[in-house]
């Protein structure tokens, strides 16, 4: 089995752009709540493994948008398939109505504490805390 390359910070990024591509660094930090110096070192990584690359937004030239690769596609959807994997092996032991109160719960912790409301999955969100973990399978 194959894991991803990345970690869970470059994997969100993935994901970001692979949803819209040519987003700004400042953008996607906030989705992914880091901060514009670590967002450049994330994006710095991708680039240089041939993942994403920076270009002139033609509507503003003084504005650099990040653009998926090919190859960035492909890797956005292995960590897609190790994150998919992660959860069901987490799923497992429990009842579909265990995950559900679960679910509930920890989106009401997140709700007191004004986690962003983005539209991405709780293990994404968690991102400033995991972002030096690579996401691999067994």
């Amino acid at each position: 089995d194959k894991g991803g390359k990345v970690t869970l910070a470059q994997a969100a990024i993935l994901f970001l752009l692979k949803e819209k591509d040519r987003r700004y660094m400042s953008e996607m930090g906030q989705v992914i709540g880091v901060d514009n110096s670590a967002m450049t070192r994330l994006v710095d990584r991708l680039e240089k493994a041939g993942l994403v690359k920076r270009q002139i937004d033609p509507e503003n030239r003084r504005a650099i948008s990040i653009l998926l690769t090919p190859a960035g596609r492909k890797e956005a959807a292995a960590a897609m398939t190790v994150i998919k994997r992660i959860n069901e092996e987490i799923k497992k032991d429990y009842s579909p109505a265990e995950v559900d109160a679960f679910k509930k719960i920890l989106g009401g912790i997140l709700r007191k504490f004004k986690a962003p409301s983005t539209g991405m999955s709780v293990m994404q969100s968690c991102l400033p805390r995991a972002a030096g973990k690579k996401l691999a399978s067994k």
